[in-house]
């Protein structure tokens, strides 16, 4: 059974929010204190920002149902008895301005496989858009306003490395298609990973109200900043339950700058099979670290191989940041450019502490580094 089949046939499923029509916790360290909520900042900021999400409407030109949209199957759904031949498949989602010139950053979910994008901007006026790129892996993509846009106000990214748990933000989206809308919670948790929705994960969890159509819409703190694309729910019932995921800023600005300079994203690799490590595996085979990242299995001819990585090697850190689990490693990874060469923390299996320099390659398209089994 497929990740995803197992994932709908689950009690509890993890969905994307962005389209169709219903479609490494770990608290940060104490800063200084958040600025005060009063009772006029968060309309003021709800009131600044909202403008900068715009609605997106996606359409395709063949016999299936729209991408990522199971709710064909749903009764309830507008598309449900249709005969394939008899429907042009659509989906609905959310979008962030990040240009004044009209750039859209969104899920590729939304707009993956679409013929024609149309968005729709605060004064209601509809805009065709082009693909600028798109990296299903980490469910992000990049759209350009055609011809001439009015004045637009993007919205400037933030730090999402320095949220902290607790912390009130925002989520802009138009969840449903009844319109835009801004719910309020908190970051719930920070680096969730292995999650199985998306190939590459590092998650910000938020209790705020993300609801199907909310997918590509902002995530934003209390300045204002947008910290997050909102991008999958965990629900029993495909609505809000009050957990949310939105990729990190972080993850998602080099990504969308790849996008607009190349048309797609050149990501780091080492050639390794990974796994966590945990008290239990740690005495099974042995190991000589009892946290860290475990080397399962080396690829011949490969940057890990090249540095003199080993199997039942743990690394415990990258360029100096402690390395926690293989979630962590291999996002680090990837979102390094090829060619640079890295500093790898390893513990042998005999206890040995050393650093390894490895030069990253470029990971292929049709591979990914695989969690060891």
């Amino acid at each position: 059974m497929s990740t995803r089949s197992k994932l709908l046939s689950a009690l509890t499923v993890f969905g994307l929010v962005g389209g169709g029509w219903a479609l490494h916790e770990g608290a940060a360290p104490a800063a200084a204190a958040p600025s005060a909520i009063t009772d006029a900042s968060i309309p003021d900021i709800a009131e600044r920002t909202v403008d900068s999400v715009v609605n997106i409407s996606s359409f395709a030109s063949r016999g299936g149902p729209a991408q990522s949209d199971p709710f064909y199957t749903d009764p309830d759904s507008p598309g449900f008895g249709s005969q394939p031949s008899q429907r042009r498949a659509a989906s609905k989602g959310s979008g962030v301005i990040v240009t004044a010139g009209g750039r859209i950053l969104t899920n590729a979910h939304v707009v993956n496989g679409a013929t024609d994008i149309k968005v729709t901007l605060h004064d209601g006026v509809d805009y065709e858009a082009t693909l600028v790129g798109i990296d299903p892996k980490a469910d992000l993509a990049v759209l350009q306003l055609k011809g001439k846009v009015p004045a637009l106000r993007p919205l400037p990214f933030g730090d999402s490395s320095s949220l902290r748990l607790g912390e009130v933000v925002l989520a802009i989206g138009d969840p449903f298609g009844v319109g835009k809308s801004v719910t309020m919670g908190i970051v719930s948790a920070k680096g969730r990973g292995n999650m199985g929705i998306e190939e590459y994960e590092d998650f910000i969890q938020t209790d705020a109200a993300i609801n199907p159509g909310n997918s590509g819409g902002a995530l934003i703190n209390l300045k204002g900043e947008l910290v997050g694309i909102n991008t999958a729910i965990a629900s029993r019932s495909g609505g809000y339950a009050g957990i949310g995921f939105a990729i990190p800023s972080n993850m998602a600005r080099p990504i969308m700058d790849m996008l607009v300079k190349d048309g797609r994203v050149s990501r780091g690799f080492l050639g390794v099979n990974i796994l966590t490590v945990n008290a239990d595996l740690a005495a099974k085979h042995k190991l000589g670290a009892t946290r860290g990242v475990v080397v399962a299995d080396v690829q011949a001819d490969s940057p890990a191989a090249r540095a003199g990585l080993n199997q039942y090697d743990v690394v415990t850190a990258i360029n100096g940041t402690e390395i926690k689990t293989s979630d962590v490693l291999r996002n680090t990874v990837a979102m390094i450019k090829p060619g640079t060469t890295i500093d790898l923390e390893v513990v042998t299996r005999s206890g040995a502490k050393k650093t390894l320099r490895a030069r990253l390659g470029e990971l292929p398209e049709q591979k990914a580094e695989r969690r060891g089994r």
